[in-house]
């Protein structure tokens, strides 16, 4: 097999690399996109010293799981206020990355609902026009500043939508640890989680090949490692350092395999339960390693890598590991019962991302 491995987004890593951003943005106008605790944590301030008249339009009010009810109204005013800007910056979490890459893909009319239309037909599109992305993340988690994905979710109709286009790649993703620091220890744990995820998934993928593994394998290591560490000491700055690195390099899997079965399974259990991103695709890590075991020899040298050769004892220290960080492994322990939980398993099974799950092929 010819490995190929592909990630067009310029990364700058390391303590202080925010100061990088008024180098990267010369000569643009820049609308700036974060999550509202930002404020009160200076980050708007230093935003605004590094970029100084360059920054035109600030949104700060964006919310957890980028919903279409919230979505619309911000679209359509960035457009109609801030259409001449170059570049977005986002500073935040997943949320305040995903609502950026939903703005900045712009249609013709100016109207969130014909983005959504577009969307809705599962077809890729070129847009009417875009601006260019630069992703500082301050969570170590969703690798959303080196992949081309957001999900967009419509909690009044109980569905989601799925952006992935190619201007949605961040052109520059500046992962800066120092942004973490603030960070609580929930946010740390979940986000953490969403890491290990997204490392696990690219394992157990029908798209993996050794070099998206050579991430995985390091990511999930340190984040085993690492993550209850940090919970203990969040203040740490080689911890939280470590924890960006982890997760960044999950990330750099996963943008060249997408997710698999956790990840079906968490858009469900956030839909109708309203579990927590980085909850919902990780509580069933355990069980979906049981179902990738066994369906191919390459992926299974890989899981042994990482956890030796037992399978139960590899599913024991996966549940042991989610135990200690006080979540819980089982569908029944958010109010699923047995038989919809096998429902959503095949439902799950059956979604884009079901069938890159190793497993998919034999279900």
């Amino acid at each position: 097999m010819i490995a190929r491995f592909y990630n067009p987004v310029d990364t700058r890593f390391g303590w202080g690399s925010l100061l990088e951003l008024a180098e990267i943005t010369a000569n643009q106008k820049v609308a700036l996109v974060t999550f509202p605790e930002a404020r009160g944590l200076g980050l708007v301030d230093r935003i605004e010293d590094l970029l100084g008249e360059r920054l035109v339009y600030v949104i700060e009010d964006v919310q957890p799981n980028p919903d279409v009810a919230q979505l619309r109204g911000t679209y359509e005013r960035f457009w109609h206020e801030a259409g001449e800007c170059d570049a977005v910056i986002a500073v935040g979490g997943g949320s305040a990355i995903d609502t950026a890459k939903a703005l900045i893909v712009g249609t013709e009319s100016g109207r969130f609902d014909e983005l959504l239309a577009l969307l809705a037909t599962g077809k890729p599109f070129v847009p009417a026009r875009s601006k260019v992305l630069i992703a500082a993340p301050t969570t170590a988690g969703t690798g959303s500043e080196v992949t081309p994905w957001a999900t967009i979710w419509d909690s009044a109709s109980h569905k989601k939508y799925s952006l992935h286009l190619e201007c949605t790649w961040p052109k520059v993703a500046i992962v800066d640890p120092e942004l973490m620091l603030t960070v609580p220890g929930s946010v740390t744990v979940s986000t953490g989680l969403d890491a290990l995820s997204h490392a696990l998934e690219s394992v157990w993928n029908v798209n993996a090949n050794p070099i998206s593994d050579t991430f995985a394998v390091s990511a999930i290591a340190d984040i085993l490692e690492c993550l209850p560490l940090l919970r203990r000491d969040l203040s740490s700055k080689e911890l939280r350092s470590r924890m960006a690195l982890a997760a960044l390099k999950a990330g750099l899997a996963f943008s060249n395999t997408k997710t698999a079965l956790a990840h079906s399974i968490s858009y469900e259990m956030t839909l109708h339960y309203g579990l927590p991103h980085g909850i919902a695709c990780s509580f069933t890590l355990p069980l979906v390693l049981g179902l990738a075991w066994g369906h191919d020899a390459t992926r299974d040298r890989t899981l042994q890598q990482i956890f030796g050769t037992d399978l139960k004892r590899a599913q024991e220290q996966l549940r042991e590991f989610l135990h200690n960080l006080d979540v819980k492994t089982e569908f029944s322990d958010y109010g699923v019962t047995a038989a919809q939980a096998d429902q959503m398993i095949n439902f799950a099974m059956q979604g884009a991302r079901g069938k890159n799950f190793i497993g998919s092929q034999a279900a």
